[in-house]
């Protein structure tokens, strides 16, 4: 069944190794003010970190290895700072260890701090999200760790707690992405959504701005700006990521006015048929109001003539003889 559970590290060091870990793999730390010191993956051949150095650490190996890599500590101030070092979160991030718990670095100089990744023996294969998280002077960067054990992977992927919220004259779809395999996916996700009287939304598969490590939840949300008056809509979500994960969720919602909520369920569906048919009678080209036809003037009416065995009257002369 699905687990709820979720982790929570206390603290603010916390929130920044869960940005690294949520945040697309381009993204690893903010940069830090003018003048203040810096962590980054350290370059090869001893050169200073620049803007085209990989923006974290990808490391692979099977059950049992040991990984190595170098982290590089800058200060471009005028005075020195002592940097704590460790990896976070629980789980992989207690396979992280610094050659050092804590740095000196002196004012305008680079330290290239050597760590290494212990794998456990019984690890599962897949990928090991995790983080090197450097503290000092009142800043904390975490530099993002990505740790795959070789072995058989598995994609899975599941869309849960759909629902769909009114706002004014708009909705909003609320719904939580959970990643049940042991890789890490960028999801894309399709939505449709259909009414009494035909489709109300069709939302072609789109690549989502989110990476989502294994095991992890990201709660998401998905605007729409013209859902129906009145209607009564079955809204579904697919979601898909490479490897062949593959999910998908429906929830049903209703739109009633309120100036018809009292009206009985006859009147409603009625209400709703006419409101269909003038919309789309609106919609399309050329279904105005009727032609005018031209008018006919009515036909003189005529009065009856004289029957014919009728002989006809005169009239009386004046002055006739009585």
């Amino acid at each position: 069944m699905p687990s709820r559970t979720r982790s929570v590290v206390p603290g603010a060091a916390a929130l920044a190794t869960a940005a690294a870990l949520l945040c697309p793999a381009g993204a690893y730390a903010a940069p830090a003010a003018p003048g203040r010191w810096t962590a980054a993956p350290a370059p090869g051949g001893g050169a200073r970190p620049g803007a085209q150095d990989r923006p974290y650490f990808y490391l692979e190996g099977a059950p049992g290895a040991v990984l190595k890599d170098r982290l590089s500590l800058a200060n471009p101030g005028g005075e020195a700072v002592t940097i704590r070092l460790r990896g976070g979160p629980a789980g992989s991030g207690g396979w992280i260890r610094a050659a050092a718990e804590e740095v000196r670095v002196p004012p305008r100089t680079r330290a290239d701090v050597p760590f290494t990744v212990t794998v456990p023996g019984d690890a599962a294969p897949g990928d090991h999200p995790a983080a090197l998280v450097a503290e000092g002077h009142g800043r904390t960067a975490a530099v993002r760790v990505h740790l795959r054990v070789t072995g058989p992977a598995l994609a899975a992927l599941s869309v849960e707690e759909v629902a769909v919220e009114r706002r004014g004259g708009a909705a909003v779809i609320r719904y939580v992405l959970v990643n049940r395999g042991n890789t890490t996916l960028t999801p894309r996700l399709a939505v449709d959504a259909d009414g009494l009287f035909g489709p109300a939304l069709r939302r072609i598969a789109r690549t989502l701005p989110v990476t989502l490590p294994p095991g992890r939840r990201i709660p998401l949300t998905e605007p729409w700006p013209d859902p129906p008056a009145l209607d009564s809509v079955d809204v579904r979500l697919t979601v898909t990521a490479p490897g062949g994960a593959h999910g998908s969720a429906a929830a049903s919602y209703t739109a009633v006015p309120w100036g018809v909520a009292a009206l009985p369920p006859a009147g409603l569906l009625a209400g709703a048929a006419v409101w269909r048919v003038r919309r789309r009678r609106r919609a399309e080209p050329g279904t105005g109001a009727p032609a005018a036809q031209p008018e006919t003037e009515p036909e003189p009416e005529t009065e009856p003539g004289p029957k014919p065995d009728a002989a006809p009257v005169a009239a009386p002369r004046a002055g006739a003889d009585a």
